[in-house]
């Protein structure tokens, strides 16, 4: 009964009801690190595979970095370069990063299988995302 009393606040209610809009980004090349384009405009796409390019970029981009982004946008991953701890430790580390980045988002609801390895100073990373469209996986 006090719910109809006070219409305006029920943050519970307004919390079930939002809906995300439908995931937009513009298509990447990530082999060269550009965005598509054709006929001379950005190609746009939707759904996990716009997703899977949120996340794609937001590894790649040292957070706090650029003032372009928000605060929580990007990665801590070079915050490990010259680290003098245990190859384990290092690992954990970086695969708390990765979740910690990818979960962010929210059309992302999980992130599964998370791998991480450093080889001749190149750092791989991969995992799977749930998203509100179904999995896709991360190589980057």
């Amino acid at each position: 009964e006090w719910m109809n009393l006070f219409p305006m606040i029920q943050p519970e209610l307004e919390l079930k009801d939002a809906s995300l809009p439908m995931y937009k980004e513009i298509a990447w090349d990530f082999e060269h690190n550009i965005p598509i384009y054709k006929n001379g405009s950005p190609k746009w796409i939707t759904g996990k595979e716009a997703v899977l390019v949120w996340a794609w970029k937001a590894l790649h981009v040292q957070k706090y970095s650029y003032p372009i982004y928000s605060w929580n946008y990007g990665c801590q991953l070079e915050s490990l370069i010259g680290q003098t701890v245990p190859e384990e430790l290092k690992q954990s580390e970086a695969m708390r990063y990765v979740r910690q980045t990818l979960t962010e988002n929210p059309y992302i609801t999980d992130v599964k299988e998370v791998s991480v390895s450093f080889t001749n100073d190149v750092l791989s990373i991969s995992c799977i995302l749930n998203t509100r469209y179904g999995e896709v996986k991360v190589n980057a």
